[in-house]
């Protein structure tokens, strides 16, 4: 399986979008500080996940969400 998740800062109260095949390793190198884009942002939350079959599946839906505003605020709308 292949994720999209979305971390919220608890300390800027913004969201970080990313994917992975393996969720909760990546998760644990978040928190743990290990990924450059949101060391600084730390401590983070996990407020959303979807699943996929396939990696290019998540990739697709991981790009849709960071480049189109509308489905963004659709998200954001339904998880907040």
């Amino acid at each position: 399986m292949y994720y999209v998740y979305i971390l919220e800062s608890k300390k800027d109260k913004k969201m970080y979008i990313g994917s992975t095949n393996d969720l909760k390793r990546r998760l644990q190198e978040h928190q743990n500080g290990k990924v450059q884009s949101t060391s600084y942002r730390r401590p983070l939350e996990l407020v959303y996940f979807e699943a996929f079959r396939n990696e290019t599946q998540a990739r697709r839906r991981e790009m849709n969400l960071e480049h189109s505003d509308k489905a963004y605020q659709e998200l954001k709308r339904r998880i907040l």
